[in-house]
């Protein structure tokens, strides 16, 4: 079972007086290093395939190579929880920037293949320490009144960061030389590692309600191992799993499907990427609202919504026809996916345990990554079946029972699932 909600921790009312982004802690800790961080990664995605393909790849092969990043997070997932829980949160995320710098000074001075695989599984694998320790710094940090709104916005920045990286990424193009953006991607990676040797950990010490800090309820006791945490806390991970492995499924797909559907309807790059662009940019916009709206009301207020509209407007995609009715669509895609916008992160926070915590984020990273990877796997099958449309419609399913799923189990585990379990849970 989770930690108890019911402890003084969990406790409403003082947590109103506090300041919801203290700056050395919250916003030095871990915002500023997660959008700096984040415009390396959004650089150097989009130009990982073409630096294969300059470097002698075959299309089929610069896709293999640029899978390296999702399979690298996936294969340290677990890891991560591990290292997290041994060496601490902050240090993990230090350890974790030193390392993406490797692989990134790796893969723009790869003179082979095999070279910038290794070098993006390494960026991958260290990206998924970063994002698991950061989480659960703030996790342990923020009072879970404030959480949803500290999380949502981790996650907005996150988003901007990863939607402004391309676009400093091609002004660095303009030399014509592909390896510096993994050079950019580099100094992103240190900044961000400077910034949170530069934030005050005493500062993070004892919100008003809490009589002791996490860290020291964990002291006291043998931190537990991996297999014991699973073993715990396997019910939990068995129903409301199912929900994760969803929500990441369609967030998977929604990457794909726009341009996927641009390309059938015969629309150029520019265009789809504009399109893209949009669905973006109001997924952006919306990250504080929900978390607002999370904190205030419940998880399944967004949580809900933001899957069911998410499902729909996918389901909406193999019906247009044009650039125009794309782009409405692809509104609707941001609208969806942006009113869920720190919800897996802010669920997660709710129900881990404050022993280990690391492993059990982990666990749940693994989840959601593996959905990420397979709803993009959907749709491809569905194109290989020779129905794109078929594909995107059964990935677009995963949205609504996404929300049902959240519906059905989210009350049974966490007190902060709406104001009903708060109430009942002495919390209102």
């Amino acid at each position: 079972m989770p930690a108890d909600p019911r402890s003084p921790a969990a406790a409403g009312n003082p947590q109103h007086h506090m300041r919801l982004f203290p700056f050395h802690t919250v916003v030095l800790g871990a915002l500023i290093p997660a959008f700096i961080f984040s415009i390396g990664i959004g650089a150097m995605l989009p130009i990982i395939a073409p630096h294969a393909v300059q470097q002698g790849a075959t299309l089929a092969v610069a896709g293999v190579i640029a899978a390296m990043l999702p399979v690298g997070q996936i294969l340290a997932d677990i890891p991560a929880g591990a290292l997290a829980s041994r060496i601490g949160d902050r240090p993990a995320m230090l350890l974790a920037g030193g390392t993406a710098c490797l692989g990134l000074l790796g893969a723009a001075l790869a003179d082979s293949l095999i070279a910038l695989a290794l070098a993006i599984l390494l960026v991958g694998a260290a990206n998924a320490v970063f994002h698991l320790a950061r989480h659960s710094y703030l996790t342990e940090i923020t009072p879970p009144m404030h959480r949803a709104r500290v999380l949502s916005t981790l996650g907005g920045v996150h988003r901007i960061g990863q939607f402004v990286g391309p676009f400093i990424g091609a002004l660095v193009l303009q030399t014509g030389d592909l390896r510096l953006v993994f050079l950019l991607a580099t100094a992103t990676a240190a900044a961000a590692s400077v910034t949170v040797a530069l934030s005050r950990p005493e500062e993070r010490r004892r919100h008003p309600d809490q009589r002791r800090s996490d860290s020291e309820a964990e002291d006291a006791v043998v931190r537990p191992s991996l297999r014991t945490v699973l073993r715990d806390h396997r019910a939990l991970l068995l129903t409301l799993g199912v929900p994760v492995l969803l929500v990441g499924c369609i967030r998977g797909a929604r990457q794909q499907v726009i341009p996927l559907w641009g390309e059938h309807l015969g629309l150029d790059p520019a265009t789809i990427s504009i399109i893209y662009g949009i669905a973006g940019g109001i997924d952006m916009l919306l990250f504080y609202p929900a978390g607002k709206i999370m904190d205030h009301f419940g998880r399944l207020w967004m949580g809900v919504p933001a899957m069911v509209v998410l499902g729909l407007a996918m389901a909406l995609v193999p019906l247009t026809q044009a650039a125009a009715q794309l782009t409405w669509v692809a509104v609707a895609l941001g609208l969806g996916n942006g009113l869920g916008s720190g919800i897996m992160m802010t669920v997660a926070s709710d129900v881990a345990p404050s022993a280990g915590r690391p492993q059990f984020l982990g666990a749940w990273r693994l989840l959601q990554d593996l959905g990420i990877a397979a709803g993009p796997l959907i749709i491809a099958a569905g194109a290989a079946l020779g129905s794109l449309a078929a594909g995107i419609w059964v990935a677009a399913a995963m949205g609504p029972a996404a929300g049902a799923a959240l519906q059905r189990w989210l009350p049974r585990w966490s007190v902060h699932a709406n104001r009903t379990t708060r109430r009942r849970a002495g919390l209102l």
